[in-house]
């Protein structure tokens, strides 16, 4: 089956419901489409690493979430134009291999995947999965407000600390580390994954405040805005913490469960396999 086929055949099996084809991130990010597909290899970035781990694996198409030339997009000409020198070594090694990269974003989140009948987001539903929490979702409007998609951004779980969420994650996500935010021995059962969280917060700081939210689990985070709020609402005794362990990080528990569905669609024929791209960054924790 040629990689096209392939490609092809997953974008079915979320359906091409609620995509605009106009619009769509979900694109061939390097292009080798017409060659036999040799293996799959499923993660959040395609990075060199990842890209090496395919190529020793023997995989000629890598299922990406998210872009490979580091810009919203995945424009190539200001790269090929100042002769980046980076851009121009990472399409050599893709090249020199025939090897496909085929984001899948919009598809796995808003098209979405068949769980019981209903089409949920893939990724959110991952997270849930992995982390054990899918039985504890709350359903409604602020957790399903895409396309009539359970997200699974929001659960009520049995009471823990935001310590222990922050164990789990490592654990299950083979992580170096989370930052918390607030007190890490703060108790913790009604837990909200938001949306980007780029500057202005105030919808939810005002979320979290009325609907007694006592764990914001966040994807990236920023100094200001929620970070203080939270900070301010754990020094005054609130109960109030939040955990990030950073966007990529997140999204990948969903990028991992695609093992999990994506073989099937191909009856076993095709050698499919998750590659964690992993932190983006080490820890230099204090030593006293």
């Amino acid at each position: 089956m040629k990689v096209s086929e392939v490609i092809k055949k997953i974008k079915e099996y979320h359906t091409e419901n609620n995509i605009n084809k106009n619009t769509t991130r979900d694109k061939v990010l390097f292009n080798h489409v017409e060659e036999e597909c040799t293996g799959i290899v499923i993660t959040t970035w395609a990075s060199i690493d990842v890209i090496k781990k395919a190529i020793k694996l023997g995989a000629n198409l890598i299922v990406s979430h998210e872009a490979l030339f580091w810009n919203h997009g995945d424009h190539t000409d200001w790269l090929q134009y100042k002769d980046n020198a980076t851009y121009l070594l990472k399409k050599k090694l893709l090249n020199e291999h025939k090897i496909t990269v085929w984001r899948d974003h919009d598809h796995v989140h808003y098209a979405g995947i068949p769980v019981n009948g209903k089409m949920v987001d893939g990724i959110f539903y991952g997270v849930a999965k992995l982390l054990g929490w899918d039985k504890y979702v709350v359903e409604g409007k602020d957790s399903s407000p895409r396309y009539g998609l359970t997200r699974y951004r929001q659960f009520t779980i049995p009471e823990t600390t935001a310590f222990d969420i922050s164990q789990k994650l490592i654990k299950v996500g083979n992580l170096n580390g989370t930052k918390i935010y607030g007190n890490p021995k703060t108790k913790v059962k009604n837990i909200i994954i938001p949306g980007h969280n780029l500057g202005d917060a105030k919808d939810i700081i005002t979320k979290v405040d009325k609907e007694n939210i006592d764990l914001v689990l966040e994807m990236e985070t920023i100094d200001f805005t929620l970070s203080e709020y939270i900070r301010d609402s754990s020094m005054l005794g609130l109960n109030k913490a939040l955990v990030t362990i950073g966007h990529f990080n997140l999204e990948e528990f969903g990028m991992k469960y695609m093992v999990e569905y994506l073989p099937e669609i191909f009856d076993n024929k095709i050698n499919c396999t998750f590659v964690q791209s992993g932190d983006m960054y080490h820890y230099d924790v204090a030593k006293f």
